[in-house]
């Protein structure tokens, strides 16, 4: 049909005024369009370009100096727990990404309750959430350490 042939079909309702329910609140050219926004096809597929944008952090490797400066607070920490002095101390470590290569720096303090040799682990003493629910001890592998700072031991690093 041609575009003359449409106006002699509909020619005696084409020039009418546009009719506006004044019950109605006209509705946003926003919302207009979303009615006619394509479906996604591919469910998930925003969910997998989000994660594959975010970025992780390479875990750092420490020098030689800093192995040792660590390795001496570790002992220290050994040396007053025997001694039922229970030190606060501020730890950063790596925690790897649970989805993809990398992870991220975090920090957190809390008391030391041991540091297990054997299984090469800093265990520190859990708390209570906000609503007072048990959290349980952190176990923390000493290879992701990369700092630990505390009134006891921050000496050690001079």
């Amino acid at each position: 049909m041609s575009s003359e042939d449409s106006r002699k079909v509909y020619a005696d309702i084409i020039d009418l005024p546009y009719y506006k329910n004044p019950n109605r609140k006209h509705m946003s050219l926003y919302n207009r369009a979303a009615q006619f926004a394509p479906f996604a096809a591919l469910s998930g597929y925003d969910d997998m370009v989000q994660e594959e944008s975010r970025r992780t952090d390479a875990q750092s490797e420490l020098s030689d100096y800093e192995t040792d400066i660590l390795n001496r607070k570790l002992r220290l920490m050994n040396d007053v727990l025997d001694d039922n002095y229970i030190p606060e101390i501020t730890v950063t470590y790596f925690v790897p990404d649970k989805f993809k290569s990398g992870g991220s720096y975090t920090s957190i303090t809390a008391l030391v309750k041991s540091v297990d040799i054997t299984r090469r682990q800093l265990i520190l003493y859990g708390s209570h959430d906000t609503d007072n629910r048990k959290i349980d001890p952190i176990k923390i592998d000493l290879d992701r350490i990369l700092e630990i700072k505390g009134e006891l031991i921050d000496y050690l690093e001079d």
